[in-house]
């Protein structure tokens, strides 16, 4: 637990005025529990006080800013919790995380930004652990479903068959959702650096990359083309958040000290409406890096794009959607284990905001009994995060013996309330 110095905030919401922060700060003060001492914190307070108007909060704004360290060390020493929606977080990051773990804070984000992961285990891991400072990542749609998801799943294997499962498949989709400028150049950025850098691209590859010193664990082959999935009667290819969902759950059973073994495979494919949507991912996935790499149509390609700060409006990220589907087996048994994941709003904004919603809420709580460093959302959280995700909406649900694989998650909007799975017994 992180340190307990007195604290005035119990979180700190920065980044408050930008496109994902505004819907975070939207997402909290819809739930907020009664009591919470929270605060809206950014670099300009006209801007700060114009989303407090715009929602309608009575809450502390915060001044600081990503280039003065001591304006981050004045705000993390304030709060229990501090929540960040500023990326590209290889940008704008450190200095926050390391004002974090040195006044002993917990933090959460929504990087998927692999190298800068690893960077914070390697700078932060150890002095987080001393300060018992939590420093979270990957709380949004990557990387929490896949994580969260696995340990549902591998605690029903065990309470079946007393052995967890050897190999598993994530499938996503339908997928039904928007991308917001701040996304879309981020991800840009990152690919930028991998076209740049031998390096960049040798860490992406890398299976072990944020489990530095662990043993290898055993390769999870993905071929980009598309295969027909027999069991789900559908097309799949690669899905493009796999390279950070595999290696967060990597992460996490090093975390957890390999309960399921070393040989554990877990892969993640997109579940196409039919092949020609398949073939066209697979194509673009495959040539999308080489195509890029030419410095005028990446110009081009960025110039399409909204604004950093600009998104979809509120209710067309209301009318997204996900939905995957988890299958595991335990070797020498024939009956899967099957767990459903979904969520009836837009994934990589609404959904996002609600499960770091609900990690920083756990946090602030002290409802986690995770010890300080580097972490994941599975890891900290555990059973305690999936009771809260439930309530949130985003749904975990085992399917009984025998079910469909292909059976949807149960829809919140028609009103099912047999999705409890993640409830304390």
């Amino acid at each position: 637990m992180a340190a307990t110095a007195p604290r005035d905030l119990d979180l700190v919401l920065w980044g408050a005025t930008g496109y994902t922060g505004r819907l975070l700060a939207r997402s909290v003060a819809e739930c907020a529990p009664a009591g919470l001492r929270w605060a809206l914190a950014g670099r300009d307070r006209a801007r700060l006080q114009a989303v407090a108007a715009e929602l309608d909060l009575d809450v502390d704004l915060v001044l600081a800013d990503a280039h003065e360290p001591a304006s981050l060390a004045a705000m993390a020493r304030r709060a229990k919790v501090v929540a960040s929606a500023v990326g590209p977080y290889a940008l704008h990051g450190t200095a926050l995380v390391a004002a974090c773990v040195e006044a002993g804070s917990d933090y959460a984000d929504l990087t998927g930004e692999l190298p800068w992961m690893r960077a914070c285990i390697d700078a932060f891991d150890a002095p987080a652990r001393a300060s018992g400072a939590r420093v979270v990542q990957a709380c949004g749609f990557d990387s929490v479903p896949s994580d969260l998801g696995v340990l549902l799943l591998q605690r029903t294997a065990l309470e079946r068959w007393g052995r967890p499962c050897r190999w598993v498949r994530h499938t996503f989709g339908p997928l039904a959702g928007v991308v917001a400028g701040g996304t879309a150049r981020s991800a840009l950025t990152l690919l930028a650096e991998a076209l740049q850098n031998p390096g960049v691209r040798r860490s992406l590859a890398d299976r072990e990359l944020l489990a530095p010193g662990a043993p290898p664990s055993a390769p999870a082959h993905d071929p980009w083309w598309p295969r027909f999935d027999h069991a789900l009667s559908s097309w799949t290819t690669r899905f493009p958040m796999a390279v950070v969902n595999t290696r967060v759950v990597r992460r996490t059973r090093v975390l957890l000290g390999e309960p399921w073994g070393l040989g554990f495979e877990y892969r993640e494919r997109w579940r196409a409406p039919h092949w020609p949507a398949a073939a066209g991912v697979s194509l673009a996935s495959a040539a999308l890096p080489a195509l890029l790499a030419a410095a005028p149509l990446r110009s081009f390609v960025e110039r399409q794009l909204p604004g950093p700060g600009e998104g979809p409006s509120l209710e067309r990220l209301r009318r997204g959607s996900f939905r995957s589907v988890l299958v595991g087996r335990v070797e020498g048994v024939e009956e899967p284990v099957v767990v459903h994941v979904g969520s009836d709003v837009d994934p990589g904004y609404l959904a996002t905001a609600r499960m770091l919603r609900e990690v920083c809420f756990g946090l602030a709580a002290n409802e986690f009994d995770a010890p300080g460093g580097v972490l994941t959302p599975g890891y900290v959280g555990g059973e305690r995060l999936l009771e809260r995700l439930q309530d949130a909406g985003i749904r975990f649900q085992v399917a009984p013996p025998g079910r469909p694989l292909g059976t949807p998650t149960p829809s919140t909007r028609s009103g099912s309330t047999d999705v409890r799975v993640g409830a304390r017994q």
